[in-house]
């Protein structure tokens, strides 16, 4: 493993300084991520800061794409952030500039966020610490491997969209404004993004949104934590929104780069 100083960022638009992480043994490609990433400060004349660059290789000889990027960044007060998966670690740097490229562009249009206990995304404000645990699965099956749970500021469908684009999620758990009820928005569906409701029936009180956005006409089971992973398995989805019957809440479980599982919570 190899890390670099941290990140800082000239306003002048040379090169933004990008911490490296690598797992895997990839000879010279913490130089080649900081050319390329510390290069992005050429997408906008706002200062880029806290870059940060994580490459891990995956030792497992059946999986085709097997270097894993990540990258985060924050402009005009906006987490920005991508992950890819490549072939060779060149390739990989390359996609992650790219996504990077847009999600910049995207948070400069957004500008910067509105601060304050009602403050829309980002939700980070107020952040609960990750609780972090390690449940091995005596069958070999994936298993549970991180636990994080965070404090959601209520915010419409669109910009929980906007959150989920800048962050390169697949999906994005949040508090819906109006009805203050959880819900996720995700890629899916005939435009591309769809939306869950604890309850379908929610969809006439929300708040209004200019995106073209589809809403699942199914109600968020009720499921002990046993059972979400069974059926994530069973049906073979990327995650799973459910109501924790333990809890009492709403909680999504979803697979990670790495084969486990993990859990999201709100807070409260």
């Amino acid at each position: 493993m190899r890390n670099a100083h941290n990140s800082t960022a000239d306003p002048a638009g040379s090169p933004a300084d990008v911490a490296v992480t690598m797992r895997g043994g990839f000879h010279g490609a913490d130089d080649y991520a900081r050319t390329k990433i510390g290069a992005l400060t050429r997408v906008t004349r706002h200062p880029l800061s806290q870059v940060r660059v994580r490459l891990t290789r995956r030792h497992d000889p059946a999986v085709t794409d097997s270097v894993i990027a990540q990258a985060n960044l924050t402009v005009r007060g906006r987490p920005v952030r991508a992950q890819v998966e490549a072939e060779s670690v060149h390739e990989a740097i390359d996609q992650l500039e790219s996504r990077l490229s847009r999600g910049i562009q995207r948070a400069v249009e957004l500008g910067e966020p509105h601060r304050g206990p009602d403050a829309a995304p980002p939700w980070r404000s107020g952040t609960v610490p990750a609780r972090q645990v390690r449940e091995l699965g005596a069958d070999g099956t994936p298993s549970i491997s991180r636990r994080k749970t965070f404090a959601m500021a209520p915010c419409t469908v669109d910009e929980a969209i906007s959150e989920m684009e800048l962050l390169d999620y697949d999906f994005h758990l949040f508090n819906e404004i109006t009805t203050g009820a959880a819900a996720v928005v995700y890629r899916s569906g005939p435009t591309g993004l769809r939306l869950a409701l604890v309850d379908p029936a929610l969809a006439d009180t929300l708040a209004p949104c200019e995106r073209d956005v589809t809403v699942s006409p199914h109600r968020v089971p009720c499921l002990r934590q046993e059972a979400a992973v069974e059926r994530m398995g069973l049906m073979r989805l990327p995650f799973l929104f459910y109501i924790d019957a333990a809890e009492g809440r709403a909680s999504v479980l979803y697979r990670r780069y790495d084969g486990n599982l993990a859990v999201l919570t709100p807070a409260g």
